[in-house]
């Protein structure tokens, strides 16, 4: 899901305002990096967003995309994600809900959720050590239970279905 052309207008004034600040100019690349990045709700590694660019026929170069990013992460637009050993992962952060995310060791599938309770949890944690927390990531590593999942060892869809299998009774015989 995309953001509405007021939340985009609302960060391309944040990011204006940002680089006037700090004196960097202010170029049609770092406004394409930042729409690109807005325009999607996935996660995006640095090469992922050249490419998407590049595709778009946009004349960027790849180190503008990863000192756009840089800059992006320095107010705030943007969140940085190291999912496991993996290239770092960017998704926008401007309006964007608070989530946690899954992520399958067998085919690296992504899943975002949230829960109300990781809230309530960080903002106890913080009231008990006196810290303001500004943002957090949380990260579960496991293996997805989807038949489809591509990258699941063999052996891992047998015992997938092993296990899944009901247990005969004691003294049940086994139909072929």
């Amino acid at each position: 899901m995309s953001v509405s052309p007021q939340q985009l207008e609302e960060v391309k004034n944040i990011f204006r305002a940002f680089l006037k600040q700090r004196g960097q100019r202010q170029t049609p690349e770092r406004f394409a990096v930042l729409e690109e990045i807005y325009s999607t709700s996935d996660h995006v590694d640095a090469d992922e967003l050249y490419l998407r660019l590049q595709q778009k026929g946009a004349r960027v170069s790849r180190a503008t995309v990863y000192n756009t990013l840089e800059l992006l992460l320095e107010c705030d637009l943007v969140v940085k994600h190291q999912f496991g050993t993996n290239q770092a992962k960017y998704e926008r952060a401007y309006s964007y809900w608070q989530h946690d995310h899954l992520i399958c060791l067998d085919c690296g599938e992504l899943f975002e959720f949230c829960d109300p309770r990781i809230q309530s949890i960080q903002e106890m944690v913080a009231e008990i050590y006196q810290f303001d927390i500004r943002h957090h990531a949380l990260n579960f590593y496991g293996h997805c239970r989807r038949e489809n999942c591509p990258n699941r060892p063999a052996a891992g869809r047998e015992a997938l279905a092993t296990a899944r299998k009901p247990e005969a009774p004691a003294g049940a015989k086994e139909s072929a």
